[in-house]
């Protein structure tokens, strides 16, 4: 054996035969990520931080640089040393936001090639959305610019005062006041990659929270709430949700106004939105929900989605169910008996599909697909979120990192791999529009009167500006 390996060493040395570089391939080769096997698998720098399918292209975050990777082969597209990234645009215009902690200014990169597309030396934060980018530029504490962008735009939309953002450099998407999403196990929070920007955003300055028009820049309203209220700004409207701390409780009650002209929309008492974590009901969190609804607990216990917009009750769930995931369409929740994961329409009593599945399923929502994780065994389903039909069954114990028109990205640990959809289930239903035209919000892409709107405009069509150019909420 030490003769044997003495002439290998030679035979190595002289460049005659070297077997070591292809002994280490095989010792370093990746296991398959999931069961049936990915389109393709690839081993990154580091775990990342977040991953996102911006068209042709998947981009990934690590802590000190971004890359992306091309999405019919995985290979390395370009690499960018920046401390953090976020994608904003639609399917067919997509942009890659880069910066620097504690330094003011980004780029905007093409996700295809890594060029810049504009460079930003001023701004201390950024918000990114499917159809617009918003940016703050601050002269001191109290006096800040608030931009908004066409994603590949060149000029700004519109520009909008604000007294102060919040303190220091803020980098990509810091906190506004909305809704906080429902989160699962082994789904990454940002699996369904950037939103549509909502009607209204709340911005929270020095205690009070101003409301901005993204149509128009205008500052709606500059409030400060009271002592036992929090302010969110959902659906086109400003709700006040009061706690107060009475017998060891809280008692809970909403009052949603219409920012433009402050007069009531609707109210609500005793729906808890778990805006508070203590019997002192101190109110720290936003409420959950997504986009345009709320989630809250009534009185007896059951769980709740609330339309955001005029109050209407969207879903109640029976007693013992739990919901796992909703947006403006549809909720999932988890059967009363635990062996399986409900979809509902909102707003009507219809079942739309089910899906077995264990008491710890988890699940999220996204334009393309509804993604169920289960354990024991581990596995990742999509399905197509209204007709229930399976996209991909997977047998994995690898996160859902990013889903996109026709496939998801998972991963574990520094392995990621792509799925499309259809090789292990049935054919995908035709992707939503691309939502990259600012003057249209939703994430269908389509203009009113186009006969598509109510699934794009939100429940009452907020997200879409009438012909004549007015709002509805």
């Amino acid at each position: 054996m030490l003769l044997g390996l003495a002439v290998v060493v030679a035979l190595a040395a002289t460049g005659v035969w070297n077997p070591f570089p292809g002994l280490w391939d095989w010792v370093d080769r990746s296991e398959p990520i999931s069961e049936p096997d990915v389109v393709w698998q690839q081993r990154i720098g580091g775990t990342p931080r977040s991953v996102t399918i911006a068209g042709d292209t998947v981009v990934v975050e690590q802590r000190t640089r971004v890359e992306a990777r091309s999405l019919a082969t995985g290979d390395q597209l370009w690499e960018r040393k920046a401390d953090w990234s976020a994608v904003a645009g639609g399917d067919r215009d997509p942009v890659v936001a880069v910066g620097k902690l504690l330094v003011k200014g980004y780029e905007l990169l093409d996700p295809t090639t890594g060029a810049t597309r504009r460079r930003d030396d001023d701004a201390v934060a950024v918000w990114t959305y499917r159809n617009l980018l918003l940016d703050a530029h601050c002269t001191d504490a109290t006096d800040c610019t608030l931009s908004a962008w066409d994603p590949r735009g060149t000029a700004p939309l519109w520009t909008a005062f604000l007294p102060g953002v919040s303190s220091g450099l803020l980098a990509d998407n810091p906190g506004l006041r909305g809704t906080r999403r429902l989160t699962a196990t082994r789904v990454d929070d940002g699996v369904a990659g950037p939103e549509p920007v909502p009607p209204l955003l709340g911005f929270p300055v020095d205690g009070r929270v101003h409301v901005v028009d993204t149509a128009t820049g205008r500052v709606l309203q500059n409030v400060e709430p009271g002592r036992d209220e929090r302010l969110s700004i959902v659906g086109g409207r400003m709700l006040r949700i009061a706690a107060r701390s009475q017998d060891g409780t809280c008692y809970f009650a909403i009052s949603a106004r219409d920012p433009a002209t402050g007069q009531e929309a609707w109210q609500r008492a005793g729906v808890n939105l778990r805006t508070a974590d203590s019997a002192g009901c101190a109110q720290r969190e936003d409420p959950q929900g997504a986009r345009n609804v709320l989630i809250g607990v009534g009185p007896d216990g059951r769980e709740a989605v609330i339309d955001g917009y005029d109050g209407r009750l969207l879903w109640a769930g029976d007693p013992g169910a739990r919901l796992i995931a909703v947006d403006d369409r549809y909720a999932l929740f988890r059967s009363t008996d635990k062996r399986s994961v409900v979809a509902r329409e909102l707003g009507t009593d219809r079942v739309l599909w089910t899906q077995p599945a264990s008491g710890k399923a988890g699940a999220a929502l996204t334009p393309y697909a509804a993604v169920i994780t289960d354990e024991k065994p581990s596995r990742l389903v999509a399905v197509e979120p209204r007709s229930g039909r399976e996209l991909a069954v997977l047998r994995t114990p690898a996160n859902a990192l990013a889903v996109g028109p026709q496939g998801m990205i998972v991963g574990e640990g520094r392995e990621i791999g792509y799925i499309r959809f259809g090789a292990t289930g049935g054919a995908p239903a035709p992707p939503p529009g691309d939502g990259g035209n600012p003057g249209n919000p939703g994430p269908g892409g389509t203009r009113p009167g186009s006969g598509d709107d109510d699934d794009n405009c939100g429940p009452k069509r907020e997200l879409c500006p009438d012909p004549a150019g007015g709002k509805d909420g």
